[in-house]
């Protein structure tokens, strides 16, 4: 026989003939895309699946740090699905990884180490991760996910008695822990921030050189599951700024910062960077790399995957990567896409109508250009979003087609899904906005607006409660995003849905202190009209009616894109009390019925 060592996770759902019996299609259906996150986490993790029959399902492992790790990655995406569902419809699954002996047989792992694991998952709770002694062992010190020991326990048909430990994976990334104005407490996981490399040349138009080389390192960073990495907007709020790396650090709740220079003469590029252990102040790394202009990306992935081995040197570098996309061998296209996206993030009615325009030249020049699809995307839904579209129909119907065809040319971009996500609701096809929300989030769990578009569709399905844990993961991940004012608006929506009003006007009064428009001034409204504060919300309709969009009547449906016209009756009633004149009324409520005064 031939023998091996290995690790062995065991997973299957908790009740699943009771789930069955309950809805039998529904079920199958949502386990068949269990099965698809599960099968791409464990691929992720350098393992395979070897057996699966009904719920359940087994996997091996060349390594118990990435056994464990795919574990709790499959319980925190399980999770974040089961949230969207009623709790007695939740397929929560059980996990038990082992280390041992197995005997291999045509593909097949057979023998004590395999029925180990089998009888850790039936021990362990729904939704939990049980460990054996021999798993315990090997990860001790080398994870941050808390260890409880569960003593000596008796195994079903093993002879021998095992010691246990239980795997506290839901210990999260402080968002849930913290008010959103709180300092950050450090991730469980290696934290960075990339500051915007400095361009050294002299000559402003390499700005954008200088910009897009440091989003495509924090992007490229951003796809290692394991590393908690600070999204692009925050961190460019350091630009041109002598701030000290520890002060960044504190604020940004990381313990790594990444910092480095852009120099460009005729066509040669000098790049340096040095990653700095912010507690201490240590240099753990520095490089340069001299090279063409022209070979701008792979100054990219070279810079990347040095970062990433003096961060993290555990990572297997060949196992469980995913592939890093290069943008373009366009760069003029590059570019237009790069000053576009800034364009995009002044938030104003001509900025963003500049931005568009950018996008659609970078297409120009590159069809395929994957990244300037989802851009145009974006700028064409925040044209909406903001109130400053003339034409609600026809911008929703072409960054529908442009969604659709940047995922087409980069399904596995994140990005890709989050403009597919805009779509979707834009379209109030809310199932399957969720549905690419959490696509999004798979395939990058540091992705700030994945959890930003969780939330959101959350609160247009009415589930209130589960939209407050994405909303702070989002923020969590981006605490200085020039969008914040978004986050916000969509907090404040959560807790008004659950009549939590003097939360929700919090939350309103910050998004509009942060930026003032229509939407953001409108919920405003809704939450003062809900606590009686009649003075401030007469001052402030001046201001609605000035900002209120063109295509009003649309408007309001898709920004505001409830399922129920209860919820949407209830945001109605809000801005009745708050003073909003009667078309205006008509115009938000819709199909809803207006409420009568009194």
């Amino acid at each position: 026989m031939e023998r091996k060592l290995a690790v062995i996770l065991a997973a299957d759902v908790a009740g699943f003939s009771r789930l069955v019996a309950q809805d039998e299609e529904g079920t199958l259906a949502f386990l068949a895309t269990c099965r698809a996150t599960i099968a791409e986490l464990v691929r992720e993790h350098g393992g395979r699946i070897f057996g699966s029959a009904g719920d359940s399902l087994i996997a091996e492992f060349a390594s118990a740090v990435q056994g464990v790790r795919a574990a709790v990655a499959i319980q925190r995406a399980m999770h974040r699905r089961n949230a969207d569902l009623a709790p007695d419809r939740r397929a929560e699954f059980r996990i038990g990884v082992n280390l041992g002996d197995v005997v291999v047989e045509d593909g097949d792992l057979l023998g004590d180490g395999v029925n180990v694991a089998a009888r850790l998952q039936e021990i362990a709770e729904p939704g939990g991760i049980c460990i054996s002694a021999a798993v315990r062992d090997q990860i001790e010190g080398k994870l941050g996910f808390p260890l409880t020991a569960a003593g000596e326990r008796r195994l079903r048909n093993i002879p021998r008695s095992a010691q246990v430990c239980h795997v506290d994976w839901r210990r999260e990334d402080g968002a849930a822990r913290q008010g959103p104005y709180s300092q950050p407490a450090l991730p469980d996981k290696p934290s960075i921030a990339v500051l915007p490399f400095v361009n050294m040349s002299g000559d402003p138009e390499q700005e954008f050189f200088a910009d897009g080389l440091t989003e495509d390192i924090i992007t490229a960073l951003s796809h290692y599951r394991w590393f908690f990495v600070i999204a692009r907007n925050s961190c460019f709020t350091y630009k041109g700024r002598a701030i000290d790396v520890t002060q960044i650090a504190r604020e940004l709740g990381v313990r790594y910062v990444l910092e480095g220079s852009v120099r460009k003469a005729g066509g040669r590029v000098r790049v340096t960077g040095q990653l700095i252990e912010a507690g201490t102040g240590v240099h753990l790394w520095a490089q340069r790399y001299d090279r063409d202009y022209s070979d701008i990306f792979a100054i990219q992935d070279e810079l990347t995957q040095a970062v990433v081995a003096a961060i993290e040197p555990e990572i297997l570098m060949g196992e469980g990567r995913r592939a890093s996309h290069r943008p373009t061998e366009r760069l003029d296209a590059y570019e237009c896409c790069m000053r576009g996206m800034w364009h995009h993030y002044q938030i104003s009615a001509d900025h963003i109508d500049e931005g568009i325009c950018w996008q659609r030249r970078a297409i120009a020049l590159d069809p395929d250009f994957s990244r300037a699809h989802m851009a145009l995307t974006r700028a064409l839904a925040s044209r909406i979003v903001f109130g400053f579209s003339g034409d609600v129909a026809a911008d929703a119907a072409e960054l529908t087609a442009e969604a659709e065809r940047a995922l087409a040319l980069d399904g596995r971009d994140p990005y890709c899904h989050y403009a597919v996500f805009t779509a979707r609701l834009v379209a109030l096809r809310l199932d399957e906005a969720l549905a690419a929300a959490q696509k999004a989030i798979d395939l990058n769990p540091n992705f700030a607006f994945g959890h930003f578009g969780l939330g959101w569709v959350r609160v247009a399905m009415g589930r209130f409660a589960e939209a407050l844990e994405p909303l702070r993961t989002g923020m969590r991940l981006s605490p200085h995003e020039p969008l914040t004012f978004h986050f916000m608006g969509r907090m404040a929506l959560a807790h008004y849905g659950l009549g939590h009003y003097a939360e929700a006007l919090d939350c309103a009064r910050a998004a509009s202190a942060s930026r003032r428009v229509h939407p953001t001034l409108a919920i405003l409204l809704a939450c003062l009209g809900q606590t009686g504060a009649t003075a401030e919300a007469a001052a402030l309709l001046p201001e609605i009616e000035a900002t209120t969009p063109a295509d009003a009547g649309r408007y309001w449906q898709v920004v505001f894109p409830y399922g129920d016209p209860c919820h949407r009756a209830h945001l109605v009633e809000g801005l009745r009390k708050g003073g909003l004149p009667p078309d205006a009324l008509r115009d938000a409520a819709g199909d809803a019925e207006v409420p009568a005064p009194g």
